[in-house]
């Protein structure tokens, strides 16, 4: 069974960095294009990155130049390094495959809040 767990949220200033980790099991991450997701109140799950098996990345133009998706094969976790943070950040954080979805995790609640 694939599992995704999403951790590293919590509440930052505007300006501030955040590395959010997404450690999977039941799937190995260097196979799969993986993707971190948000979700803000009352919007729609969105995309905000992407990490191709072969290592190339894409971003949503709001995050392009601000948030940075990796991922660690040997651990076979995905990551996401957030900087210059803005309060339309705010949202809750997942992580899951791109071309094939499995099961969400809990998420990872970012604040971003003076």
């Amino acid at each position: 069974q694939v599992q995704f767990v999403e951790s590293g949220g919590g509440l930052v200033q505007p300006g501030g960095s955040l590395r959010l980790s997404c450690a999977a099991s039941g799937i190995k991450i260097s196979l799969f294009t993986m993707g971190w997701y948000r979700q803000a109140p009352g919007e729609r799950r969105e995309l905000v990155a992407r990490i191709y098996s072969g290592g190339v990345t894409t971003h949503a133009d709001s995050v392009k130049g601000r948030f940075t998706i990796s991922r660690d094969n040997a651990r076979n976790t995905v990551y996401l390094q957030m900087n210059s943070l803005k309060p339309e950040d705010k949202a809750v954080y997942y992580c899951n495959g791109v071309s094939s979805l499995y099961n969400w995790g809990q998420g990872t609640q970012v604040t971003v809040s003076a």
